[in-house]
């Protein structure tokens, strides 16, 4: 097989299972943060975890903002049973970058990485994540190719795969829905928060051999619970959440 056609294999199949492959990390993170932790005696102070919080927060703010403004059947809502695209997103953050969603992602991983305090394993994750994610980007990239032709090479002549272009900026078709974002982001949402509270919660109990946890840290936590709760239920059980044509 040729390699186009062999990276392009590996990029659908790792689309369809993208929502847990990237789980892999956290394991070998986890086992590396528990050594480090171990071998230093000592851990993060709150604010410092709080920032790295932050960090994740950006990411979780490019994929609402991405989220809110994009319609159902485009080029951003594929599924798991493969690619989906009607039309093709060009305004917006597409204009200024072509995957703002794995952008997003990437942050929102990056946060409990960044609190193993680790430069080398931070440059691991880095690099598995471009591996990763250029495969997944490629196979969409050929499908998006060979559906929108000359549309698609148009746009991305002149939009950044990965690196947002600022100046490129267009103001999106679409007014932004909030209840189309409260409807998807809710478990990236609470997994990034249960998973950093985790390593804290993890820290205190190999430093101190005892469960605890800061205020700041449960307030955040049990905050992100009930909201995440809240947006389950109504997902579930109500129409609440349903916007036309999202």
């Amino acid at each position: 097989m040729a390699l186009k056609e062999s990276i392009e294999k590996q990029g659908n199949w790792l689309f369809k299972y993208r929502s847990f492959l990237p789980l892999i990390i956290l394991l070998p993170g986890l086992t590396w943060f528990i050594y480090k932790i171990s071998e230093r005696g000592y851990m993060n102070p709150w604010w410092l975890d709080l920032f790295f919080l932050f960090i994740g927060f950006i990411g979780l703010g490019i994929r609402i903002f991405t989220v809110g403004f994009t319609p159902k059947g485009t080029s951003g809502r594929n599924t798991t049973a493969g690619q989906v695209a009607e039309t093709l997103n060009t305004s917006g953050i597409y204009s200024m970058v072509r995957h703002p969603l794995y952008l997003g992602n990437f942050f929102m991983w990056l946060a409990p990485v960044l609190m193993i305090s680790d430069l080398w394993f931070a440059l691991f994750f880095c690099a598995f994540y471009w591996i990763y994610y250029e495969r997944i980007m490629f196979a969409e990239e050929g499908f998006l190719r060979q559906k929108f032709g000359e549309q698609y090479m148009i746009w991305a002549e002149k939009t950044p795969a990965f690196i947002p272009n600022i100046i490129n900026y267009k103001k999106s078709i679409l007014t932004f829905s909030l209840r189309n974002v409260l409807k998807r982001e809710y478990n990236g949402f609470f997994n990034m928060i249960a998973i950093m509270t985790s390593f804290r919660v993890l820290a205190y109990y190999i430093i101190d051999n005892k469960f605890y946890l800061d205020l700041t840290w449960i307030i955040i936590f049990f905050s992100g619970f009930l909201i995440f709760g809240t947006l389950k239920i109504l997902k579930k059980f109500t129409k609440v959440l349903e916007a036309e044509g999202r």
